[in-house]
């Protein structure tokens, strides 16, 4: 259970910060960085649902799931499963949250006409900020990859697989949250030559 009495703590003065198996590690280490770019991607997803309509209501509750499952991954992320005997069960992504953020994609991106450019943030303002979020989540995939070709640096193939579909499931979200697409600004390659 989560206890945050004290908020501050001075333990990171140096900068260091402290993994969720008591290790201490830089505020830089690459590790730190994978789970700190899913925590801005988090906020994104926040933003976003702050611009949603009662229309798109089932599209709010998907990302207030995700929003839990990047928590998950992030505790996932700070606990290294380094084959250790740890005295907790730590928390991590499984292979079920992948297949309902598929699941999920599929649902709304079934009511999308296929594209036939690629599509420009904007169109609307809940869609222009999960855009945001698309990019900061392939921003944390690629910390996340980079991190697990590390030595002794392991992240799990959920994990992986999860950060993977979520850009995916936010990239559709933000077609079908602009009108099911109708509000889509289309890229037009060499337009403005």
């Amino acid at each position: 259970m989560v206890k945050l009495n004290k908020i501050y703590t001075r333990t990171g003065d140096k900068g260091t910060t402290g993994l969720g198996t008591g290790e201490r590690v830089s505020k830089y280490a690459l590790r730190i960085e994978a789970y700190g770019t899913v925590d801005e991607a988090n906020a994104a997803v926040g933003v976003a649902r702050l611009h949603l309509g009662e229309e798109v209501a089932n599209v709010d509750r998907m990302l207030l799931r995700v929003q839990n499952d990047m928590f998950d991954l992030g505790a996932d992320l700070c606990v290294p499963d380094r084959g250790e005997k740890l005295e907790y069960e730590p928390l991590r992504i499984v292979a079920s949250q992948v297949q309902r953020l598929e699941a999920e994609i599929d649902e709304l991106n079934a009511e999308l006409e296929p594209l036939r450019s690629f599509v420009l943030p904007g169109g609307s303002a809940a869609s222009a900020h999960l855009h945001v979020a698309r990019t900061v989540s392939r921003r944390a995939e690629r910390i996340m990859v980079a991190l697990a070709a590390e030595p002794g640096e392991p992240v799990s193939e959920a994990a992986l697989q999860y950060i993977n579909r979520l850009s995916d499931f936010l990239f559709v979200a933000g077609r079908y949250v602009n009108d099911k697409g109708a509000r889509d600004v289309l890229w037009v390659p060499g337009k403005n030559r």
